[in-house]
């Protein structure tokens, strides 16, 4: 055991703080492509797992960053859904969470919906409605792949449940392009990205500083981008999150209280009972 530490401490290099970017998460590990834990990196030959980064909804009794995920929805749309769908998120998840339902409802009407059959027997296209699913880029999955010269973009509704390392992989990936090491071969049409596995993947940088304007301000970097999606992404794939955590302190609460008023039962009404004292007599 002490011998595959010592080889696992040589492999490590530690990251100093100038490494770090200004939300003191150790961007720094991307340049160099490591992996970052308690300050020092472990380097791989074709795969860098992600850390965990430490997001707000982690707590035991936190929530989502709700603006965050109303700004991860707007990168989502002007970013991501030219290539990925999101097959099982509704319009009407949105309402209350991201945006109002008169928000939502003008974002779904933006929207050509195939619907039918009409009377004819034919399809036909309309305006989105809240309860329409968000309609994703392509018809199917060959067309995807036509599209996107045999590789198909996956869809994104429970990416961050599908992946190992899920929010912290998704922010990874989308902040970890660099230049291919020297030796490491690249095909044409990939990009290397050292947390992808095997490094080499289809999909390229998406993300830029200044790309697009926040509504609410917050300056648009990569960073910020690629946090804000993550976060919308894992509110995607488990938007119940909240309210479970909710249930379970309510189950929790109610659970203490009837303990208690058990406890004060039993204490009670058996009390003259467990101290009365018998005697038998022949």
């Amino acid at each position: 055991m002490f011998s595959r530490a010592a080889a696992a401490f040589k492999r490590v290099r530690f990251i100093p703080p100038s490494a770090q970017d200004g939300k003191g998460t150790l961007m720094g590990a991307l340049v160099a492509g490591t992996a970052v834990a308690g300050g020092v990196a472990v380097c791989s030959a074709d795969h860098v797992p992600s850390i965990d980064y430490g997001w707000n909804h982690h707590g035991l009794l936190a929530s989502y960053d709700y603006p965050a995920v109303r700004r991860g929805f707007q990168v989502y749309r002007e970013v991501c859904a030219s290539c990925h769908a999101l097959e099982h998120t509704y319009f009407r998840n949105l309402v209350g969470v991201t945006h109002t339902e008169e928000e939502v409802k003008k974002i779904a009407e933006s929207y050509d919906v195939v619907d039918g059959p009409n009377a004819e027997g034919e399809m036909f296209e309309r305006p989105g409605k809240l309860s329409d699913k968000i309609p994703g880029p392509y018809a199917n999955k060959e067309a995807a792949r036509a599209a996107n010269n045999g590789a198909y973009p996956p869809d994104l509704s429970l990416i961050t449940k599908a992946r190992p390392g899920g929010v912290d992989y998704i922010f990874a990936l989308l902040t970890g392009y660099i230049d291919p090491p020297e030796g490491k071969a690249i095909l044409s049409g990939l990009n290397y990205n050292p947390y992808f596995p095997g490094g080499a993947i289809a999909m390229a940088r998406q993300l830029q500083d200044g790309q697009l304007e926040y509504e609410d301000g917050t300056p648009a970097t990569t960073s910020q981008m690629s946090k804000d999606v993550a976060t919308f992404l894992a509110w995607a794939a488990e938007p119940e999150h909240d309210y479970r955590k909710k249930a379970g302190v309510q189950w929790i609460g109610a659970l203490l209280v009837a303990l208690a008023l058990t406890g004060f039962y039993k204490r009670f009404r058996w009390s003259p009972l467990k101290t009365a004292k018998f005697h038998y007599v022949a």
